[in-house]
């Protein structure tokens, strides 16, 4: 059985404040609020490897998560979210941690709100929810479910084109136990 949220919440708040403080030089490089805002649209290119922690006896597996989303302008005041997303993510479902003949591929599709936090520039928040399909591999035939990912993330902002995300994933797949995962990336924006 997995992790508790709560427990698992007590574990990623450290390691969020570990990257805050790590941002903390590149502060000068940021966008600061007396510098004019862009249009309201962007893109972003992103790449999260992470870890979970699921399944009978809590094995760590690789996530790794590939993908691309794009902030439309007219969707800001929207409170379910201003970004779409489309995703690929590679877990692996077998004995190994990196790679095994059992395999997750999941595509999914995202909405994910965006929101500044108080009394700074370099620091913002996200929730991102997900919704899409995910192959198990490695068997006599490849089985198909519907996937669902509901996530809360940091995004440390080290110029106006890059910035690593933070986020802790609920993941639920009818005929699996539900799991988190904990992931750490890179994006790119444009």
């Amino acid at each position: 059985m997995p992790l508790p949220f709560a427990i698992r919440l007590r574990r990623t708040v450290p390691l969020v404040l570990f990257v805050c403080a790590f941002a903390a030089p590149w502060r000068g490089s940021a966008q600061t609020a007396d510098q004019p805002q862009d249009s309201g649209t962007s893109t972003d290119f992103f790449v999260m490897p992470g870890s979970d922690f699921d399944r009978p006896g809590l094995h760590p597996k690789a996530n790794l998560n590939i993908g691309i989303g794009h902030t439309f302008g007219f969707l800001k005041k929207d409170p379910i979210g201003d970004e779409v997303t489309f995703a690929y993510t590679y877990e692996d479902a077998g004995s190994g941690f990196w790679h095994s003949d059992y395999g997750e591929h999941t595509e999914s599709l995202g909405i994910m709100k965006n929101f500044s936090l108080p009394k700074t520039t370099v620091v913002s928040g996200y929730t991102w929810i997900q919704g899409g399909i995910t192959s198990y591999t490695g068997g006599p035939y490849v089985l198909n479910r519907y996937y669902n990912g509901e996530s809360l993330g940091a995004v440390v902002h080290s110029s106006k084109h890059n910035s690593i995300w933070i986020q802790e994933t609920y993941n639920k797949v009818p005929t699996v136990p539900w799991y988190t995962t904990t992931s750490i990336g890179y994006t790119y924006s444009w």
